[in-house]
């Protein structure tokens, strides 16, 4: 990212603590608005994360930046025998907790608080890693990249699902009119943070996708990587595999 991105910018708290903060203020509001902001699509793109995990027949897959467990609890489907979502607020875990436990999911699916950056797992542990609107969070990418790297199997993959920009006219002018003033704006209106949305808007504008992210992927050692863009390039799922 040619700019670090902070959600609260006269905190003197480092990005990693400010984005905790964020999103223990926000979890219980977070599925409801995520539902609103991406008019429900979301949920498919999720859904094609959870297929493109299902061929590789994962027995144990960690999903970062599990938030509420959205995607955990799809990746269920996939018949794996651990499933673990990991994130670091505690806030947003306590939401997913609540959802594993209706779907009685609790023997997959445990919920774990931990830092991306610094994973507490043995080399080589999991088939699978996947990550939904997590990775722009991390405060150092490449670190963190470097971690799921360590922590995969080898032929293991990482599916990334992550906002990206449209780079065609007029989705391009379209989608720019509305992170910059609708999405924003429905925030300042419905979240108890003013500024989470308007941080989560900035980040995904800076943030770098396409080959840009995929030749990140490539400098920490992942191969056979790829990107494919979803809804007119306003998210893009990412695999790539550890050799």
């Amino acid at each position: 990212m040619s700019k670090k991105v902070r959600p609260y910018k006269d905190s003197h708290l480092s990005k990693k603590e400010q984005v905790t903060q964020m999103f223990n203020t926000i979890s219980k509001e977070y599925d409801g608005l995520n539902r609103v902001i991406s008019f429900g699509i979301d949920v498919s793109w999720r859904k094609k994360v959870v297929a493109i995990v299902a061929k590789q027949e994962p027995k144990t897959i960690l999903d970062i930046a599990t938030g509420t467990g959205d995607l955990a609890i799809h990746l269920a489907e996939t018949n794996a025998e651990k499933i673990i979502g990991l994130d670091i607020s505690p806030g947003m875990l306590d939401i997913g907790r609540k959802k594993i436990h209706k779907q009685k999911l609790n023997d997959t699916i445990e919920m774990v608080v931990g830092d991306s950056e610094n994973l507490l797992f043995d080399d080589n542990t999991f088939d699978a890693i996947t990550v939904a609107f997590g990775i722009r969070n991390f405060e150092h990418l490449e670190k963190g990249l470097k971690e799921i790297l360590r922590v995969l199997k080898p032929k293991g993959k990482l599916v990334v699902l992550e906002t990206s920009m449209p780079t065609k006219t007029p989705f391009k002018q379209g989608y720019k009119l509305y992170t910059k003033t609708v999405l924003p704006l429905i925030g300042k209106l419905f979240s108890k943070d003013k500024v989470a949305y308007s941080y989560l808007c900035e980040s995904a504008s800076l943030f770098p996708f396409g080959e840009a992210l995929n030749n990140i992927f490539r400098k920490i050692g992942f191969t056979n990587v790829k990107a494919l863009p979803q809804t007119f390039g306003v998210a893009t799922i990412y695999i790539a595999t550890k050799a």
